[in-house]
């Protein structure tokens, strides 16, 4: 017997005789438990052999993950650390960036890119970034460049799925003589003009934040580059700085990535490129409802360069953003805002000098954006029911 809720006691979702007594069904924003239902088996064995092997820190599984990543994202090495926020970090520290210093990002972005740099000692650098792909705007990259001659770095945010310009901004990198940390935390396997998000700057950072499209078990990070005296400058950092063990080149870190972990990310590794697939389908299933119900929403289109988007989010700009956003939630849909409050406006940031209007992209978006289910376990009976109940809203 169903509750009034619609939920039996064992979490099952009772569909009522009439669609005017409940929701029609349940959506979730992001559902881990159908992904995991259908790897447990090839999971679990891994973890058996790693838990019974009693060898749980770095070791063959990381270094195989290592390779397997670095190859994946067209990077020469690999090396995996304790989580993406880390991987900023230890970025930033490889490159040479040092108290003092400027780096240049944007404000629209989880905390982590920002968070890092200030860890590093540096100062923030905010530049507005695009409507249309959410990320850094050049043109305005080159004006604020021009005015920031302490900036020793520029981090582009991959956001969302979709590459940056890389083209122009390695082009401003070149011209002062600066180096770019990708931050593609969102963004493994995404491509710009056919190259990998991780594999045009100094270094790529990636993380494997559960919620990734190649998501861990808990925790975890993964830095990847082209330059080996880099790659053993990082490796050394995530350790405390040792190349070998008690001696100690640099002050560094203790970032390791869990053996467990890598275990696990090996097996979803092989699942990857179906569920990219499966995103990029819903995408597109999106777009096509979404124009024929003429609702006054803009979905993501990628821009012509990206020409791999990987959609870890799918999220469109659109007016009454709490009530939609309520209504759907009313109707079962979970959604999800990225980001509320820009980086710029945030108030651990207010020493930095930034007021309200200084980046009006950023924080229209943080206004309208929204951002729907997009994960690959999705049917199209369900993209299709959330159009409609958006369609109900709208009407």
């Amino acid at each position: 017997m169903c509750n009034p809720s619609g939920w039996s006691a064992g979490g099952t979702f009772c569909y009522p005789e009439s669609l005017d007594q409940a929701i029609e069904k349940q959506i979730p924003l992001l559902d881990l438990r159908a992904q995991h239902s259908r790897i447990r088996d090839e999971v679990l064995a891994e973890v058996i052999r790693v838990i019974d092997s009693q060898k749980f820190i770095m070791g063959e599984d990381v270094e195989k993950l290592e390779r397997e990543i670095a190859a994946y994202s067209h990077a020469r090495f690999g090396v995996g650390c304790a989580s993406g926020s880390d991987a900023l970090y230890l970025a930033l520290l490889g490159v040479g960036i040092r108290p003092g210093d400027e780096v240049l990002t944007t404000p629209y972005s989880f905390f982590a890119t920002a968070g890092a740099i200030h860890r590093a000692g540096a100062v923030p650098v905010f530049v507005d970034v695009e409507a249309g792909t959410f990320n850094m705007d050049v043109n305005q990259a080159a004006a604020v460049l021009a005015a920031h001659p302490k900036v020793k770095a520029i981090v582009p945010i991959h956001l969302f799925g979709g590459c940056a310009d890389m083209d122009p901004l390695c082009g401003l990198a070149r011209d002062r003589g600066i180096l770019i940390i990708e931050d593609a935390a969102q963004s493994i396997g995404s491509e710009y003009h056919g190259r990998r998000a991780g594999s045009m700057g100094a270094v790529g950072c990636f993380s494997f934040f559960p919620t990734k499209n190649l998501g861990g078990y808990g925790d975890g990070g993964m830095l990847t580059t082209n330059d080996p005296a880099l790659g053993e400058r990082l490796a050394a950092l995530r350790v405390h700085g040792s190349k070998r063990k008690y001696y100690h080149d640099w002050v560094g870190i203790n970032s390791r990535l869990d053996t467990l972990q890598a275990a696990v990310l090996r097996v979803k590794f092989r699942h990857l490129d179906g569920w990219t697939r499966a995103r990029q389908e819903n995408a597109a299933l999106y777009r096509k409802l979404l124009a024929e119900m003429n609702l006054p929403v803009a979905p993501p289109i990628p821009a012509p360069y990206q020409t791999r988007h990987i959609y870890n989010q799918f999220c469109i700009v659109c007016p009454r953003r709490e009530e939609l956003r309520a209504y759907l939630n009313e109707n079962g849909i979970g959604t999800e805002i990225y980001y509320p409050l820009p980086l710029h406006l945030q108030v651990c940031f207010a020493d930095l000098g930034y007021q309200a209007g200084d980046f009006p992209v950023s924080e229209r978006l943080a206004k309208e954006s929204l951002a729907l289910p997009i994960h690959p376990e999705l049917s199209g009976d369900d993209i299709e029911q959330i159009c409609r109940v958006m369609k109900g809203f709208y009407a």
